[in-house]
Order: C-alpha cells, then structure tokens, then sequence
C-alpha cells in the first residue's frame, strides 16, 4: 500500500494567505489605474470649465463693444434726424448728404444689433458648456476620494489578511468608479452635488 502524504494545515494557511496577498495587491493595482483615469477626467474637467469661462467673458466683452457701437450710431443717426426735422438752411445738396449719412448710420446701428445677437447666442452657448463641466466635475471628486480610500483599505486587508476589509474596498472602488464614469457620461444625477 503506497503512503498518502497528508498536506500540512499551516502550509495550506500560508499559501491561502499569500494568493489572498496577490490577488488583493492585483486588485489595488486595477484600483489606482481607476483613479488615474478619473483624475484625469477631473483635471480635463476643470480645464474645459475654465476655458469655456474665459471664451464665454471674451465673447461678452466683444457683445459690449457692439452695443457700444450701437448706441453710438444711433445717437449720431437721431441727431442727424434732428437737424433734417428743423427748419433750416440746408440746400438741396447738403440735406441730400444728411439724409444719405443718417440712412448710413441707420443700416450701421441695424448691423451692430444683428452681431451683438450673435455673440450673445455664443457666449450663452459657452456658458452652458461651462456650467454643463461644473456639473460633473463634483463627480470626479467623490470618485477620486472614494478610489483613494478603496486603495487604502485594500493595502490594509492584505497587511491584516482581512477578506471583510478587501470586500468593503471593492464596494468603495466600485462606487468610487461609478462616480467617476458619470463625471464621463452623466447616467444619474444627485441633487446634493448641484448648486442650482
């Protein structure tokens, strides 16, 4: 009869302990890729928010110079149209010239109003797309925290050889990167992260 030899308990401890170690340190690895993502997706983010702030102040100033313009033609345009309502000493010829520069200053103030509408349509779109990233970079924050912790407490669980621990860091990583997805692609949207 050929022996059997039994395997020693505390070698299987060991070995159960240390594939625990490896997958838990695999995890964590997966974790802090997670996380780089969703930084970088918070720092993009905050970039495109600021860009679009700036464009959208750049485009309001320029709708200010407008109406400015505006204002100016059509003070120039009344005036002219005073003078041409009193009675005066203007010869054919020069009230002719009146007439002609007043319609011009008229055609101007008309042109300046259809721009300045423009640019506001523009700087509301890029206000929309600002406030749009404000939006969701709050999303990449609580991802990035919860992520952080996820890899804490998974580097703890492998140091305490704690499955409880390893598991409650995989809840928190998976939150974490659903948080991080919806600062991506908005799937859901909590109201306590919202200024309005």
């Amino acid at each position: 009869m050929a022996e059997i030899e039994v395997p020693n308990p505390h070698e299987i401890h060991e070995r159960g302990e240390t594939s625990f170690g490896r997958r838990a340190a695999l995890t964590t690895a997966v974790y802090a890729v997670v996380l780089s993502i969703a930084a970088l997706g918070g720092n993009n983010t905050v970039k495109e928010m600021l860009l679009a702030q700036q464009q959208s102040s750049d485009q309001w100033a320029f709708y200010q110079a407008k109406v400015i313009r505006e204002h100016q033609y059509r003070s120039q345009k009344m005036l002219l149209e005073a003078q041409l309502a009193e009675p005066s000493s203007l010869t054919g010829a020069e009230r002719a010239k009146v007439e002609a520069l007043a319609a011009k200053f008229a055609e101007e103030e008309k042109r300046y109003n259809v721009e300045k509408k423009e640019i506001e349509t523009e700087a509301k779109k890029l206000e929309a797309a600002r406030d749009h990233r404000r939006e969701r970079h709050p999303y990449f924050e609580f991802g990035e925290v919860l992520l952080q912790i996820a890899i804490v407490t998974a580097s703890v669980s492998i140091l305490a050889t704690s499955r409880q621990m390893f598991w409650f860091s995989l809840v928190l990583a998976v939150v974490g990167a659903a948080f991080a997805v919806n600062g991506f692609v908005p799937i859901f949207k909590l109201p306590l992260l919202h200024h309005h």
